[in-house]
């Protein structure tokens, strides 16, 4: 199963595009697989609340690692209600081979929409090793390696270190489109060429 995620608030944002893109050359390639999409920005999945803490330390002190055991920590009506947000979601995951999250950088980081997802399907010690997630992302700007913005990424280092620290999981492709504010912005008209080349690059990349 492809589980594809968009977490722009621009309805026809490049993360969007980026995403739909790789999505439908999947699905293509996988005829028969299920595919599930969710719009973060237009339907957003609750904040977590004490509930849900009280979900993790259940899970924490009686070493539950087994995700299909995870309902077990819903034990007083706050915390059914807590699980019934995270069971839709967390069953999503669990299903998917590939997680695709369409996402822009919003101040250096992602938006809140896509970590509310996030909080809400993470729990202490949990693996998700064998799938693989596939982030497509717009930036204002250029944060690549050897540009003066790159301490500035806390977009991709953030949810590659994610990935790895809280799901164990390193099969993890980023593919950017940089420099989308050379369209707006008067200051970057002279990078407009080099904005183009990297959101072709970009489109090519999730095609293949």
């Amino acid at each position: 199963m492809l589980l594809h995620l968009d977490a722009s608030a621009r309805r026809a944002s490049f993360s969007r595009r980026l995403s739909r893109r790789y999505a439908e050359t999947w699905r293509a390639a996988h005829p028969q697989a299920a595919y599930v999409h969710r719009d973060l920005a237009a339907h957003p999945v609750p904040h977590i609340g004490e509930a849900w803490t009280e979900l993790c330390d259940h899970v924490l002190r009686h070493e539950i690692t087994d995700i299909t055991r995870y309902r077990e920590a819903a034990r007083t009506p706050a915390q059914r209600q807590a699980w019934a947000v995270v069971e839709p979601l967390l069953d999503e995951v669990v299903a998917a081979e590939v997680i695709l999250i369409g996402t822009p950088m919003y101040n250096y980081s992602i938006p809140s929409s896509l970590k509310a997802w996030l909080d809400q399907i993470t729990f202490p010690k949990m693996s998700l090793e064998g799938r693989s997630f596939v982030v497509t992302s717009a930036r204002g700007g250029a944060y690549g390696p050897g540009t003066p913005r790159e301490p500035y990424d806390h977009q991709e280092r953030y949810l590659r270190d994610f990935f790895k620290g809280h799901f164990r999981v390193e099969d993890v492709t980023f593919i950017h489109a940089e420099l989308v504010n050379a369209r707006l912005d008067p200051a970057l008209a002279h990078l407009r060429e080099q904005h183009e080349k990297s959101l072709a690059a970009a489109l090519e990349e999730a095609a293949r």
